[in-house]
């Protein structure tokens, strides 16, 4: 068997970070990342046509065998929301026609499980992320972020040392197999 091959998802309308990590034991190795960009000159139908065929290349290319993706905060602006939401159904949408398990988790678990508490600046993220992955550098912000997702699965989303959710999915709260 191989090892797990994550894709962790940070999904915006007009920037969706990605990040692609491998699990070797207890260490986490990077394998990519980056940004999806839409052009905001599109309509909406075009801007998640572009957010789909680029998820879709992403799994292609990369061919990760589990999916994280980060939940939907709801925002001061219901119409930001409702944007994000449909960014964020685009994304799920190409992983699963990928064929991905998809697991789900909020930011405060992203943040807790690679930082160690819930309310870190998006700073303290990505230093983190780079730390946990013996980077260069610092990635974007988005994809940075979807590193953390990728992260926080790849440790349960219970905070480190948990265990592997691998094979399973998570359905209400509660993990399936």
């Amino acid at each position: 068997m191989s090892a797990p091959r994550i894709l962790g998802i940070d999904p915006g309308l007009r920037v969706t970070g990605f990040g692609v990590i491998e699990m070797h034991g207890k260490q986490l190795v990077y394998v990519a990342s980056g940004c999806i960009k839409s052009n905001d000159k599109q309509g909406l139908p075009d801007r998640i046509a572009t957010l789909f065929a680029g998820i879709s290349e992403v799994i292609a290319t990369y061919q990760p065998n589990q999916a994280a993706v980060e939940k939907v905060f709801v925002n001061v602006n219901p119409q930001s929301t409702l944007l994000l939401g449909q960014a964020r159904g685009a994304a799920i949408s190409a992983l699963v026609h990928g064929g991905l398990p998809v697991a789900e988790y909020t930011a405060l678990q992203v943040k807790q499980a690679v930082v160690g508490q819930g309310k870190a600046a998006k700073e303290q993220v990505q230093d983190m992320v780079v730390r946990l992955l013996s980077l260069p550098g610092a990635p974007t912000a988005d994809a940075a972020d979807a590193l953390a997702c990728a992260i926080c699965h790849a440790h349960g989303g219970q905070g480190l040392g948990a265990l592997v959710t691998a094979g399973y999915r998570i359905r209400g709260g509660r993990l399936i197999g």
